[in-house]
């Protein structure tokens, strides 16, 4: 029986669109270390951890769209300053949260949120 689901994919793939894709790209790439290469004619599909983002332009027919995304990172302090070094804005500094993670929100300059956590477990 064949997959409805492709090799190495999950059932759900969060998909930015923006006129600055290098721009978008290049700000995850060296705030959340992500992987990948540009194919013509498709969207970036960049690897950040076990999970895939795609970035694209719409091809002129479907507008800007940001997105909010929740990302675990292995230290959320070093990624948020990164982050903040790459252009993004302060919306939440690290903190500890009453679920087990150390978070952080910023936002980045075409529009998309992102919260920038690291599980540390019960208790922190």
């Amino acid at each position: 029986m064949v997959n409805h689901v492709p090799e190495g994919r999950h059932t759900v793939t969060p998909r930015l669109i923006t006129p600055d894709v290098a721009g978008l790209v290049e700000f995850i790439r060296v705030v959340f270390g992500a992987q990948g290469d540009h194919v013509p004619d498709r969207p970036v599909e960049l690897k950040v951890g076990d999970s895939l983002i795609m970035v694209s332009d719409g091809g002129g027919l479907r507008p800007s769209m940001p997105g909010m995304l929740y990302v675990y990172v292995a230290d959320t302090d070093a990624t948020f300053q990164s982050a903040v070094r790459s252009g993004a804005r302060v919306i939440e500094p690290p903190s500890d949260m009453p679920w087990g993670d150390r978070r952080a929100t910023v936002a980045d300059s075409w529009g998309n949120l992102w919260q920038i956590a690291t599980y540390l477990g019960p208790g922190h």
